[in-house]
């Protein structure tokens, strides 16, 4: 940028900060939210309960499902990102 450029946008430099926070910011809710590990240790989680007897087969199954659903949707948005 020139001289120019940079006087004549300075007005602008506080909008600009602001934009660069909330990419941060949403890349890492991102981030958080297209992680498998905490799904994987929910899963884990599950298991455990039905084995120990703290819930039952239905309960386990419906929400097995709920899990692996989201899996699903993580690898699909992961594929996407890593496409064309």
């Amino acid at each position: 940028m020139g001289l120019f450029t940079q006087l004549a946008t300075l007005p602008l430099a506080p909008v600009r900060g602001v934009v660069w926070v909330v990419d941060r910011v949403r890349e890492a809710a991102e981030n958080e939210y297209y992680d498998p590990a905490p799904i994987h240790r929910e899963l884990a989680e599950l298991e455990r309960k039905l084995v120990e007897g703290e819930i039952d087969q239905e309960t386990f199954d419906r929400r097995e499902d709920e899990l692996l659903d989201r899996l699903e949707e993580i690898q699909v948005h992961r594929q996407g990102a890593d496409g064309p």
